[in-house]
């Protein structure tokens, strides 16, 4: 199951104009950010993370109830954390 995960920017454009660290759980990783472009992300924003690309913007608040839910979800969170944290191929 794929599911949109929330992480927090800690890092800009370490690789180019379209790109951010972000945080899941103490798991950091670079993403494309090319769809959230249309304002500029500053380090501490959050965003909905799927497959590599962060998708849209969400408060804190939103990103907080977002993950409670989705670690009531045990196994599904636990696999989608393990991809996140895992080497890309």
């Amino acid at each position: 199951m794929c599911v949109g995960i929330p992480a927090q920017v800690v890092e800009l454009h370490p690789s180019g104009p379209h790109s951010a660290v972000v945080d899941v759980e103490g798991a950091r990783r670079e993403v494309n950010t090319v769809m959230v472009d249309d304002e500029p992300l500053a380090v501490g924003d959050w965003v909905l993370l799927h497959v590599g690309f962060a998708m849209s913007r969400i408060d804190a608040a939103e990103a907080a109830e977002t993950l409670a839910f989705m670690r009531e979800l045990g196994a599904v969170y636990d696999e989608e954390i393990e991809a996140f944290s895992s080497e890309l191929p």
